[in-house]
């Protein structure tokens, strides 16, 4: 019939005026594709992680193997990423420490997000005399000097922990401590801004009015709706426990000198920097990728779960 349209199977009509209900996690998911960094950042965070995970079954070189014959080699076939100074394979020392490093940034950053998810509601939902006191140990921990603090803690406690937990473990735990417990208070001072405006909303007076105690409100009604900001804040938490890792290995306070991370790798290379600038390329290159993928995907996470924001 002339003038008519053919409804899509596949589309059921709706009234006009009618919406068609989006779940939230769809939303976020579309707002998060259209920026197109964080996606390209997603894929190559991606990229590394597997990269780590999984090579090596694909390279399996032993980190320790030592070949003084192929000392500061370039990139080759039988060295994609050249050889140290000891001439030890520098890929598979770069896929061992990758591991420890993305693990350090991302326990570390549950740490300080749990221990600022917890600060910071606290001090959010008291209106007595403990948001003072939280705020107050929170801008304590915020004027502390971190590096000189975290080269203090460690070269203290180190020994003890690695008397319980092993070389490498007991190195793990203080760096994963001591990092995440110097970086929490962002979170706790976000988390806190965000329980003070929403537990003035209409939605939480209304169940405190059905009768619901103060810790239903809180992780019932005031905790899921200020996630967005502090999943966005442990995003860049991560970038900054790799950092903080790589600084005190470079400095020689991190893992010891045979566990090979990514900063350990740039302090063993220092000295080599003009007869074999790749011993510092490769695993400077692969700090840096990762940080600025991490601050991508916050950018994009940012973008996506502002409610305010129309894309």
């Amino acid at each position: 019939m002339a003038g008519s349209t053919l409804a899509s199977p596949s589309v059921e009509p709706t009234a006009p005026g009618q919406s068609v209900s989006v779940s939230p996690t769809r939303e976020t998911w579309r707002r998060f594709r259209r920026h197109r960094l964080a996606m390209v950042s997603t894929a190559v965070l991606g990229l590394l992680v597997i990269g780590v995970l999984v090579g090596p079954l694909f390279w399996p070189v032993p980190i320790n193997e030592i070949d003084f014959a192929a000392q500061l080699e370039g990139p080759s076939w039988a060295h994609p990423f050249g050889t140290d100074d000891l001439g030890q394979d520098l890929l598979a020392r770069m896929i061992y420490g990758g591991r420890i490093s993305l693990a350090v940034g991302l326990a570390a950053m549950v740490v300080s997000t749990v221990v600022g998810v917890m600060v910071g509601a606290l001090a959010g939902m008291s209106r007595r005399a403990l948001d003072p006191f939280l705020m107050w140990v929170t801008d304590l921990f915020l004027s502390l000097p971190q590096l000189p603090l975290l080269l203090l803690v460690i070269y203290l406690f180190r020994e003890q922990l690695k008397a319980v937990f092993g070389v490498e473990g007991g190195v793990f735990v203080l760096i994963v401590i001591v990092i995440g417990g110097l970086r929490w208070m962002p979170v706790a001072r976000l988390v806190r801004a965000q329980f003070l405006s929403l537990r003035e909303k209409e939605f939480v007076e209304a169940a405190r009015a059905a009768g619901a105690t103060r810790w239903r409100q809180t992780v019932h009604h005031i905790l899921p709706n200020a996630v967005g900001p502090v999943i966005v804040a442990s995003s860049i938490e991560v970038s900054s426990a790799i950092i903080a890792e790589s600084t005190l290995s470079f400095l020689g306070l991190g893992f010891p000198p045979d566990i090979p991370t990514w900063g350990r790798l740039l302090f063993d290379a220092k000295d080599y920097l003009d007869v074999a600038p790749h011993s510092a390329l490769f695993p400077g290159a692969a700090i840096f990728l990762t940080v600025l993928a991490i601050n991508f995907i916050g950018d994009g996470l940012r973008d996506a779960l502002d409610p305010r924001r129309v894309v």
